[in-house]
């Protein structure tokens, strides 16, 4: 009797359900995990974007509505006229700051994309002592925090002779053991060792075949570490703030910081620190719409054989 028991207990436990119940029923985990991932990009994205939708809303409000609860309306706006207060603030110094920012940002991080890459490309197709060693430093300046060397590249900067002048912002900007890693991988990934051979067979030098063969191949990464570089360079405050006291010299962050500092005295700076934050932000957006291209061809380098 137990025994014809079990043999029925095996037998229900083996019958698959088919049928729009067994469907059903399959599907249901699959909707429920597509309907999690969902909810996470929803809250992520509207996480990012409503600073943003505060930041342009708040850009066409005076100071007085900028502290009423008329935030959200289209009444009063006021984009052009604090536009044209932005410029005229101070004898126009932030168009000084914004100029200073595109020459550090824009000139520093494409000297130092082209740098990295050829560092990256060093390391990877060509065999020197202690060369891994080396190379394990450049992962180690990886980990250190850039605030930690301000205070070393001020002293290095103030022995020289170079505190509060451009170059002592420009000059530290241009190297990034990050970038240097970065260019490593891309060398990998996009120039085979097997065209550097036929370059070399055919008579080229180390530096013409790096011109002519290796760096055409390498443009994504070249790209890919500007706009790394470019990020990182235009929301740099603590290395200006550490070198400059001309305020002719100013990045765009650190003049608006310290028109953010005054605002608290002299509430008219509110609409002028909101706007130039705004456009702040235009050459980031624009850098990275014409480049989307290269970056997400760059950002699969080496992913596939």
């Amino acid at each position: 009797m137990s025994m014809g028991r079990a043999r029925d207990v095996r037998g229900v436990r083996g019958v698959r359900v088919d049928g729009p119940a067994g469907a059903s029923a399959a599907l249901r985990p699959r909707l429920l995990g597509r309907s999690t991932v969902n909810v996470v990009v929803a809250v992520s994205v509207l996480y990012t974007l409503l600073p943003v939708l505060w930041l342009v809303l708040a850009a066409t409000k005076g100071s007085d509505a900028l502290f009423s609860s008329d935030l959200l309306s289209f009444r009063d706006f006021a984009l052009f006229s604090n536009v044209r207060a932005l410029f005229a603030t101070d004898g126009g110094l932030y168009g000084r700051w914004y100029v200073n920012s595109l020459l550090y940002a824009v000139l520093g991080a494409a000297l130092g994309a082209l740098i990295s890459v050829a560092c990256g490309y060093a390391f990877d197709k060509y065999r020197f002592r202690h060369k891994e060693k080396l190379f394990g430093l450049v992962l180690a300046a990886v980990m250190v925090p850039q605030t930690v060397l301000a205070l070393p590249l001020y002293l290095m900067a103030s022995g020289t002779g170079v505190v509060n002048t451009f170059w002592a912002v420009f000059v530290p900007v241009l190297f990034n053991p990050f970038g240097v890693y970065l260019g490593r991988i891309f060398s990998q990934g996009y120039v085979p060792d097997e065209v550097l051979e036929a370059a070399r067979v055919d008579g080229a030098g180390e530096l013409a075949t790096y011109a002519k063969v290796s760096l055409r191949m390498l443009v994504p990464g070249v790209v890919t570490i500007f706009l790394f570089q470019l990020t990182g360079i235009w929301n740099n405050f603590f290395l200006p703030l550490v070198m400059l006291s001309d305020q002719h010299l100013y990045p765009v962050s650190l003049g608006l910081f310290t028109w953010n500092s005054q605002a608290s005295v002299t509430p008219d700076y509110y609409p002028v620190v909101i706007t130039g934050s705004l456009l702040a932000v235009l050459p980031l957006i624009v850098a990275f719409a014409l480049l989307q291209r290269f970056w997400r061809s760059g950002l699969t380098a080496g992913a596939v054989k």
